[in-house]
């Protein structure tokens, strides 16, 4: 759970070349802020911190018009120590943060690219023929199952210029190539449940992905509602006394 294969493009001279990032996320109770700790070691540049600022506005968008999000997240790509620049990863930042909601674990036989609007539109990315070929060549070094693959903007297959050895196996079903246009079509192929659409009154089907999102996250409103009310009643000097700095002497303190 809470783990995505990304794609990242390493630059060398002339030559690039794409590996697998293992990105992985945290949430838990908080203030409605996802803190990614690549940012916060000054190694994500602008353009991936914009991507990130994205996903804030796609969760509050979603689930959080009658309640507030009361949610902090953690991202980071594992074991990176360089650099992180652009919002192609952002869609599997995505996924990462709604496997941790809702409980559900990711297929890791896939690996997913995409940037994301506010609106959970999967958008192209640059790159993208490198980035197949470079998780493909992974999995022929470890063994093609049939059951391996890549997930892409939709709006980039066009664009695909593939080596003949990846078409050829998809063309014999060892190696998938899954084209999609949105989070909920994405976050369905990745943990085989259907995403859910809401109804009239904001409410999803009981089981979707999107439905156990929402439950987590009203769970976590309720929680805070409750703690509120707890530190209301207990007043500015809380439960345990009056909590007067003159109860103390220096020493005590």
């Amino acid at each position: 759970m809470g783990q995505v294969n990304g794609l990242t493009v390493l630059e060398v001279a002339d030559h690039e070349f794409a590996i697998p990032s293992r990105i992985t996320a945290q949430t838990y109770m908080g203030r409605g802020n996802v803190v990614v700790i690549d940012r916060e070691a000054n190694l994500a540049g602008n353009i991936h911190n914009k991507g990130v600022l994205i996903l804030q506005g796609f969760l509050g968008a979603r689930y959080a018009q009658h309640k507030g999000l009361n949610l902090s997240a953690s991202l980071t790509f594992e074991q990176n120590y360089d650099r992180i620049e652009g919002d192609s990863a952002s869609s599997a930042e995505l996924y990462a943060l709604l496997s941790s909601l809702s409980g559900l674990p990711v297929r890791q036989d896939l690996a997913v690219t995409g940037s994301v609007d506010q609106q959970g539109r999967v958008q192209a990315i640059g790159a993208v023929t490198a980035k197949i070929e470079g998780f493909f060549d992974i999995c022929q070094a470890r063994g093609l199952t049939g059951s391996q693959g890549v997930v892409i903007p939709a709006a980039n297959a066009k664009h695909l210029m593939l080596r003949e050895d990846v078409v050829q196996a998809v063309r014999d079903g060892q190696f998938h190539i899954y084209a999609v246009e949105t989070v909920d079509e994405g976050i369905a192929l990745l943990t085989g449940v259907e995403a859910g659409v809401a109804d009239s009154e904001g409410n999803y089907p009981e089981g979707s992905v999107n439905q156990r999102v929402q439950k987590r996250l009203l769970e976590m409103a309720e929680e805070k509602s409750d703690r509120d009310e707890e530190e209301d009643e207990c007043g500015d000097d809380g439960c345990g006394g009056s909590g007067s700095d003159a109860d103390y002497t220096d020493d005590e303190w």
